[in-house]
């Protein structure tokens, strides 16, 4: 297990986080979503210029440093190796002293050399899905113990197996993870015996293999992330599809999402239905929309048609719709490829006072572009992304060019953009989240898979 400090002789910083906090450099910071203007090229970060990092392997301001805290092939507690294609995490308070981090895995049917139990595959325990060999579906979740103060790894296992692409996901108040799949294979099709396409809750305080039951209610699609309204209960759903919707999940009974509920699409009043801005300007950032939501039927969706259905029915379209976190009293989402450069648009909704109850049509949700980005230097390709405590977002970049590296970049409030951080290995960055008491980011490399810890003056 990979658990030594990067060699840069840099202390943690545990100052504590407000606002105000944070000074922005001196130098070009250009607003993108607040006024709605266009990106120009940055000249500095929100903490100061990036330095080298020695190892090679990821730049941080002065006065942060990271720490390499799990990486595929560390063996688990559970007697299982870290499975790689480390994606979408969350993290949790365990109790006063421990914290966990639930972490994704983005496997596919074919690539069980890469699973927890190597090409042998996972033979024994809870799976949703097996081979017809009997080796469990290599995607799925594991899950990591830390001591908050030291990070030291406590224990390590896999939690959820036998799916596939789990992609990104979402944390939600009463203490799980919703893990999604990005995948709609069906049964019978390449010796799969399930359909794919579902969320599955992985409950943190639960040590080893979670019951995989899907969550049908909520739908049969391309899933990318959720995030759960903490006033409401009601879940927030992303696809990654290039003519996706945004999903609403209004549950039954609050915190019990297995006991269904029902799924609706976003659609937008006096606004364009296509958010994309491909070619025309349609929707200009920085200014708001109002919502209503469509009901949907067939959620089970057979046919992979959800979003085309719903999209007939009204729903608005968005650019592959990615990473999504709820802040204070609003959420922010990803969409990867809009944008009329193509190079990505964050999206701001802010729920109705009644959300999801009788009385919303007349105090509706808005929507709301807070990002489009024109410079692939400043913006380009937002996946992931997380909500710090100061209120600022922090997105995870997923392009794969050889003209520009992988960074973390920061949003405050006011829509002003600065680089955090350089990935100086050709993957994607995913699964940022922070530690309960904000003292801590941790982020992910792709492949080769890595967690990291962060720490700095945030």
């Amino acid at each position: 297990m990979t658990s030594n400090y990067n060699r840069r002789q840099v202390a943690f910083g545990l100052t504590g986080i407000a606002f105000g906090g944070m000074a922005l450099y001196a130098g070009t910071i250009h607003a993108l979503g607040h006024k709605g203007a266009s990106a120009a090229k940055a000249t500095a970060s929100g903490y100061g210029p990036l330095q080298a990092d020695p190892d090679g392997l990821l730049d941080l301001p002065r006065g942060f440093s990271y720490r390499v805290i799990s990486a595929h092939g560390d063996r688990m507690n559970d007697g299982l190796v870290v499975p790689d294609n480390c994606d979408g995490m969350g993290c949790f308070r365990l109790d006063d002293r421990r914290i966990a981090l639930v972490r994704n895995h983005e496997l596919r049917p074919e690539s069980l050399k890469d699973g927890a139990a190597g090409k042998a595959g996972l033979r024994t325990g809870e799976a949703y899905d097996r081979l017809g060999s009997g080796a469990a579906l290599p995607g799925g979740t594991s899950t990591i113990v830390l001591d908050a103060k030291s990070l030291a790894v406590e224990d390590q296992y896999l939690s959820l197996a036998g799916t596939i692409r789990n992609c990104a996901g979402g944390v939600t108040p009463w203490g799980s993870w919703l893990s999604c799949e990005e995948d709609v294979s069906r049964a019978g099709q390449d010796g799969l015996s399930q359909d794919h396409g579902w969320v599955f809750e992985v409950p943190v305080a639960h040590r080893g293999l979670a019951r995989p039951e899907p969550l049908r209610a909520m739908g049969r699609f391309n899933h990318e992330a959720a995030c759960v309204d903490p006033a409401t209960g009601i879940v927030y759903l992303t696809e990654d599809r290039d003519d996706s919707l945004l999903y609403r999940f209004l549950p039954a009974e609050r915190g019990a999402l297995a006991k269904g509920g029902r799924l609706q699409a976003l659609a937008l009043t006096g606004a364009p239905a296509d958010t994309r801005n491909w070619g025309t300007l349609d929707f200009t950032p920085g200014t708001w929309a109002t919502a209503r939501w469509i009901d949907l039927d067939g959620v089970d969706s057979p046919d992979d048609d959800l979003r085309l259905r719903g999209a007939k029915a009204g729903a608005a379209i968005f650019a592959r719709g990615e990473g999504i976190w709820f802040g204070q009293g609003e959420f922010y989402f990803c969409c990867t490829s809009g944008g009329k450069a193509g190079l990505g648009q964050i999206m701001r909704y802010r729920p109705s006072p009644a959300e999801g109850q009788a009385g919303e049509a007349d105090a509706p949700g808005t929507l709301q572009i807070f990002i489009e980005s024109q410079d692939r230097t400043m913006f380009n390709y937002g996946d992931n992304l997380t909500v710090a405590p100061n209120g600022h977002l922090i997105v995870c970049e997923d392009q794969y060019t050889s003209v520009v590296d992988n960074h973390l970049r920061g949003v405050t409030p006011d829509g002003l953009l600065y680089t955090l951080a350089r990935l100086r290995t050709q993957t994607e960055l995913a699964g940022a989240c922070f530690s309960p008491d904000g003292s801590t980011l941790f982020v992910n490399l792709y492949r080769p898979g890595k967690t990291l810890a962060i720490r700095g003056p945030w």
